[in-house]
């Protein structure tokens, strides 16, 4: 179960007009009692004027891309709104969800979540939700490394417009689709006809539902995220990856990523769920690379086991203070 004295965090990421805003509307609707903090590229906000939901705590960063706000604006920001949550009799929110700008990648969201002490300790990162636009969405992911960078940082994928694309443009997607992200669960729509219910139950990391499709049992889910400061030896990664999976098949659920290989110039998406690794594939280089890896593992129940196995197998290959468990 959530821990009750953390905030569920909803992240929100998807291409410039792939359907985040109309996705937000309905979460909104769904649960009016959501803090949401919008980020947008351009100095002058616009998508907080497009919310039907009025009343909920708004906090808008424009000016730039989330990852240039994220050490200046962000981390403040979250902190200020759990300190007003905490000290309300009457909880002014029971969720927050983080709209990303379009053009953003959700990497510096998920450091700020997962990785700074006292946010992760008061915040629970419940799932990322990525939307792409099925008529668009291949030649955006072949032109911009951030579309890219939001598919491999997705626990569900939101395909929206089904009902303006053809068999060719849903063919394309398909193809990169199991490129990018072949474990991550998906969903079709056409305009408004997804259920909110069904996203968020299939949400995180590989739910899977009981065999006569009755209610989701309840999960303790766990992550542990990893920092790489240096490049990999993909060979030695393989084998400490297909290990952990095979030592752990039942408690380690997922493991997702983006790292930098020796044998490669383009940092590289890692991607395995069901205890099957997937081949590494490429993220063109974006200019707000720092030059670390990431990996993130996620765990069903007590994540001790998988916490000890990681430490003894990647110690040669971490930095002091590598390793934290959320």
């Amino acid at each position: 179960m959530t821990d009750p004295h953390k905030i569920p965090v909803i992240v929100l990421t998807g291409f410039l007009g792939s359907g985040k805003t109309t996705l937000l509307n309905r979460l909104l609707a769904d649960n009016p009692k959501t803090a949401v903090i919008i980020n947008e590229f351009g100095a002058t906000p616009i998508d907080q004027d497009l919310l039907e939901q009025t009343g909920m705590p708004l906090t808008t960063l424009a000016g730039g891309c989330l990852c240039c706000q994220i050490k200046g604006t962000l981390a403040p920001t979250l902190k200020n709104l759990w300190m007003a949550w905490d000290q309300a009799e009457t909880k002014p929110f029971e969720r927050m969800i983080i709209e990303a700008s379009g053009v953003a990648s959700p990497e510096p969201i998920l450091d700020t979540l997962l990785r700074e002490r006292w946010l992760a300790s008061r915040y629970h990162l419940q799932n990322v939700i990525t939307t792409l636009a099925i008529p668009s969405a291949a030649a955006q992911l072949d032109s911009f490394a951030e579309a890219r960078a939001q598919v491999a940082w997705a626990d569900t994928l939101l395909l929206t417009h089904a009902d303006l694309s053809d068999a060719d443009q849903q063919a394309a997607l398909e193809t990169h689709l199991q490129a990018l992200a072949p474990a991550t669960p998906r969903q079709t729509t056409a305009a408004r006809d997804f259920s909110v219910e069904s996203l968020l139950h299939n949400s995180g990391p590989m739910l899977r539902r009981l065999p006569d499709d009755g209610p989701l049992p309840a999960h303790n889910f766990r992550s542990i995220s990893l920092l790489f400061e240096q490049v990999l030896p993909w060979q030695q990664l393989q084998t400490i990856l297909h290990e952990l999976l095979a030592r752990h098949p039942l408690d380690l659920l997922r493991i997702k990523g983006v790292v930098y290989l020796a044998e490669q110039t383009e940092p590289m998406v890692i991607q395995a769920a069901s205890a099957r690794l997937y081949p590494p594939s490429p993220l063109v280089s974006r200019a707000a690379d720092d030059g670390r890896g990431r990996l993130v593992f996620i765990v069903n129940g007590d994540p001790t086991a998988v916490a000890k196995d990681l430490n003894t197998a990647f110690a040669p290959l971490l930095s002091a203070n590598a390793i934290k468990l959320h």
